[in-house]
């Protein structure tokens, strides 16, 4: 029998919309490399007979090119989840009247292009804010999934901002990419948030307990470009100290981790992105078996699901309106 649990996603974003946030030109164009992911990772996990949640950005799906790609996610029995509809990680921002837009019009395209509303909500780039729980609330989501609890957030961004095109304003747009100081100290377990009704429980994206450290997969390609043994390693490793220490994790995806340098050129500027496809995929697929020998891999759905009998054993942390001084989105008034 396998010793934990835990949810599996995916966060679909094209193309376009990691050139929108680096500033690059052409973006507006939606070039879109669904067509050369959505197989590769379709393929590999039906090879673990592994069913994940993919995080569908609602402009992708309002353009009839890609409804081809997107059908086949839930065709192969994945969940569908909204990843907003224009992908820009300065939702926390927005208005209230621009929040529900944003959330309304996503689900909109998504059920037309895949035939599933989506229930579970992932913020680009971790945005998040009061208003974004509350319209989630009021809309019924089953978990919002945006907090990452690491503080590794500005060292990201900062080196994302290096080789940017961008300018003061775009900059201070962008300022919580990625998240700040302060969601280092957010909960690593699921938990509710205290905003209305019985409050919407939150699942955070996975990082290594005690030391906060992404686990995430595109920090696992980072790691192999200095040590395959290390990457594997550190993976176990992080796997079994969530078992031991009670937490079933949340683990994230990205399409980078399916694609090489002469997949998208574009993209050089990310991490790993040095590397081949082929040599990704090889990658994944030893990766995604030791996930299989260590966790029953289940949706953010069914994780939602045995979570809500849990209700009265999670905490219920305030989200302060103010953002935190670091840029980040405001803290927790307890962290865990």
């Amino acid at each position: 029998m396998k010793p934990n649990r835990g949810s599996l996603s995916l966060d679909l974003d094209n193309l376009w919309s990691y050139m929108k946030t680096h500033g690059d030109p052409g973006w507006n164009a939606f070039p879109s490399y669904l067509d050369i992911v959505v197989p590769r990772f379709l393929s590999l996990l039906d090879e673990f007979s592994m069913k994940i949640t993919v995080f569908v950005v609602g402009q992708d799906a309002a353009l009839e090119y890609n409804h081809a790609a997107l059908r086949s996610i839930p065709e192969a029995g994945h969940e569908i989840g909204n990843h907003s509809f224009k992908h820009e990680p300065w939702l926390h921002l927005y208005s209230e009247a621009e929040v529900v837009d944003e959330i309304r019009n996503a689900e909109a395209a998504i059920e037309g292009a895949t035939g599933q509303r989506p229930n579970v909500f992932r913020g680009p780039g971790y945005s998040l804010s009061e208003t974004v729980l509350r319209v989630l609330a009021d809309r019924g989501y089953a978990c919002d999934c945006s907090t990452f609890p690491t503080f590794v957030g500005p060292l990201a961004r900062a080196y994302y901002f290096l080789n940017a095109r961008l300018d003061t304003a775009q900059k201070a747009k962008r300022k919580a990419l990625f998240g700040g100081l302060r969601d280092g100290i957010r909960p690593l377990r699921p938990y509710r948030w205290d905003v209305g009704g019985a409050g919407l429980l939150e699942i955070p994206v996975a990082t290594m307990p005690v030391i906060r450290m992404p686990i995430h997969f595109s920090y696992l390609h980072w790691l192999a470009g200095m040590s395959e043994g290390l990457s594997r390693t550190y993976f176990a490793t992080a796997l079994s100290a969530c078992r031991l220490a009670g937490i079933e994790p949340s683990l994230l995806l990205h399409p980078l981790d399916f694609l090489g340098k002469d997949d998208a050129p574009q993209l050089g500027f990310f991490p790993a992105m040095d590397q081949g496809a082929a040599e990704k995929m090889d990658r994944m697929r030893r990766l995604l078996s030791i996930l299989d020998r260590q966790c029953v891999v289940e949706t953010i759905g069914a994780h939602a699901g045995r979570l809500a009998a849990m209700q009265p054993r999670l905490r219920r942390p305030d989200f302060k309106a103010s953002k935190a001084e670091d840029g980040g989105p405001a803290g927790l008034e307890q962290g865990g």
